[in-house]
């Protein structure tokens, strides 16, 4: 059994670091404008479906209380 790790080679982790460094480069980040559009999308999301919960929740606790006494 050979102990020649490719892993543990300097060139080999100099190239990952460039490989690593041309992916980022590759990246198309959102804009500002974007992002905030995507925010206000996720709160109102967000709050749709709490208030979804919300009502399921208060009709079940609504209900057993009308079964139960």
């Amino acid at each position: 059994m050979s102990k020649n790790n490719e892993t543990s080679s300097p060139a080999l982790k100099r190239s990952w670091f460039q490989e690593l460094k041309a992916e980022f480069g590759k990246i198309t980040w959102p804009t500002r404008k974007e992002v905030g559009k995507q925010s206000v999308v996720v709160i109102i999301a967000a709050l749709l479906v709490g208030f979804i919960i919300a009502g399921v929740d208060f009709l079940l606790q609504y209900g057993l209380t009308f079964i139960i006494g």
